[in-house]
């Protein structure tokens, strides 16, 4: 609801749309302000597969200024009754005679689309990887190469750039059988690409252990005061020289977390939960193990809880 001046009431009332009819009606003497408005906003429902053959949408989908023609491109729909072939037609072969030239960018955004509501991303990640890629199909040099494993470099290197890290192991789980092997060499291809594109290094952004903590702790299902150690055992850990991958840290400081608490979780869960393999939690557990008094926060475990902790 909203205000409107009501020249019944003669003062700013409350009025109500009626979306049917396209009327904004006074709430209190109900004159009709305004008949047949246009509504300017998305219309949201599709009337796709609710007809048969017979498709009544009425609207396409969003611009895109990443296509040549803004995704605004006209297409000619079978008509309806029609039994016969459409394609064959005077009207499909005049459709088909002519290519569209954004026919691969399109596939590629909803292979990107697709990767990124699979791994729960933001559409400003899945916009940026789209843009990536459009870069670098510009160039016209990836041809040849593994198309799966360049758009998922493409998704890696966007999560990187905004700040939302995914490991390498979560990108190949949703790359349609791409290998972490190629996955990197895209990526360093890519990279490569853009740098001779702008002449300058590419900002790919810092990965901190924090930044995988709390999706590690939700895989596992653990509890709040255990999570809220593990991100400040995590902050602590960054003041030490512990030269481990990030992504090795946050496991390493998740198996220990948890060793404190009433609800301790096997190395193997750990493992499962964060993607990093058991042997290399146990190194980094050995490299932490020294600072563990001064990394995990004294309100949530004692010191003597901390030294019966057994040794790596």
């Amino acid at each position: 609801m909203a205000d409107a001046y009501c020249n019944d009431c003669k003062r700013n009332t409350e009025v109500v749309f009626d979306h049917s009819a396209g009327d904004t009606v006074c709430s209190e003497c109900g004159l009709v302000l305004e008949s047949h408005s246009i509504d300017e906003t998305s219309e949201w429902r599709t009337f796709a597969n609710e007809s048969g053959d017979n498709d009544p949408v009425r609207v396409g989908g969003p611009t895109n200024i990443l296509l040549n023609d803004g995704g605004l491109s006209t297409v000619i729909s079978k008509p309806n009754g029609v039994t016969s072939d459409f394609l064959s037609s005077s009207l499909g072969r005049w459709q088909n005679r002519g290519s569209n030239p954004d026919r691969s960018l399109i596939l590629a955004f909803k292979t990107i689309s697709t990767m990124s509501d699979r791994l729960g991303l933001v559409a400003t990640i899945k916009d940026r990887a789209n843009e990536i890629f459009k870069k670098v199909e510009d160039q016209k040099s990836s041809r040849g190469r593994n198309q799966d494993a360049i758009l998922a470099a493409c998704l890696y290197i966007a999560c990187r750039q905004e700040d939302k890290p995914r490991t390498v192991k979560e990108i190949c789980s949703v790359a349609n059988g791409a290998t972490k092997k190629e996955i990197g060499r895209a990526k360093e291809y890519i990279v490569k690409q853009l740098e001779l594109e702008m002449g300058q290094s590419v900002e790919m952004g810092t990965i901190h252990a924090g930044d995988f903590m709390r999706r590690f702790c939700s895989n596992l299902g653990m509890a709040n005061q255990t999570v809220k150690a593990a991100q400040e055992s995590v902050q602590k850990s960054e003041e030490f020289d512990i030269r481990r991958s990030p992504i090795s840290i946050a496991a390493a400081i998740i198996y220990i977390v948890t060793q404190l608490s009433d609800d301790k979780k096997p190395l193997k869960d750990v493992a499962l939960a964060t993607g990093v393999a058991e042997g290399t939690i146990r190194n980094s557990y050995k490299d932490l193990y020294p600072h563990l008094t001064k990394i995990i926060p004294s309100w949530y475990a004692q010191e003597d809880g901390i030294k019966n902790l057994c040794s790596p």
